[in-house]
């Protein structure tokens, strides 16, 4: 299960409020991935498995916000995205094609470079930036996402804050975390990192944060928490979207 730098870390990394929210050992594991990001078979396979899972709720957040025609194939048209750990771009991208003007945010430079790399591939025009959220000055935007990304920062309650900040008027966050519970810890550490499914040193079980927990600091930073959805796994559906919290799940967040 977690190791003894994981455990090191330990409970105090939830309500840590040193303002700075990129951790640099982070930063540079997922740098080190980035040329394998965009490989369906290499180190971030089990991304490009949850990438459907999860935009299947995003655009079911999506329509049910704003009232959208959900047989259009552009339900962004004429909206801005922001992207927070974007990684390569495997979210950006599709955003885009959904018909919105995105820009990804990402800790490592060698993540940006290999997703401005693959968009300009793709003939997409999606803005890249490098760098701290929360000394960005890159406005606001209609939506805002981080997936997969608030277990990964040292301060959760400055990293929410800086993401609030960035969310216009009448805008929709959208979030996914794994939640801190013993099946997460059996099965995205103990079995994922040791069977290979996952680059070992991805995830910290200590970081992992519950639903109830995200709420609260949702609502410290102006913003009113949607019902979770879990992502869940079984042999016959594979990962998929459920009642069941106890591995991973997703939120819509709004201003009060």
């Amino acid at each position: 299960m977690g190791d003894a730098t994981t455990d090191t870390r330990s409970k105090t990394s939830r309500t840590e409020t040193s303002g700075q929210t990129i951790r640099p050992e982070e930063a540079a594991h997922f740098g080190q991935l980035a040329r394998d990001w965009w490989d369906p078979k290499g180190s971030s396979a089990m991304l490009h498995k949850l990438n459907p899972v999860r935009l299947g709720f995003l655009r079911k957040a999506i329509d049910r916000h704003w009232g959208g025609d959900a047989a259009s194939r552009k339900p962004l048209a004429g909206k801005s995205a922001l992207d927070v750990g974007c990684g390569a771009g495997l979210l950006c991208e599709p955003l885009a094609r959904l018909g919105a003007e995105v820009t990804g945010v990402d800790a490592a430079p060698e993540n940006i470079a290999a997703a401005a790399t693959h968009a300009e591939g793709s003939h997409l025009d999606i803005r890249y930036m490098a760098g701290e959220i929360g000394t960005l000055d890159i406005g606001q935007f209609d939506l805002v996402t981080a997936m997969e990304v608030i277990e990964h920062v040292a301060d959760k309650r400055a990293f929410l804050e800086a993401l609030a900040a960035r969310l216009a008027p009448g805008g929709l966050m959208i979030l996914s975390t794994p939640n801190r519970t013993p099946a997460s810890r059996l099965l995205m550490i103990g079995a994922a990192e040791g069977f290979g499914l996952i680059p070992k040193g991805t995830h910290h079980w200590n970081d992992f944060i519950t639903p109830e927990e995200l709420g609260e600091l949702l609502a410290e930073a102006g913003l009113e928490m949607g019902e979770p959805t879990g992502i869940a796994f079984s042999p016959s559906k594979g990962l998929h979207l459920s009642s069941d919290l106890s591995l991973n799940y997703l939120v819509t967040a709004r201003r009060n």
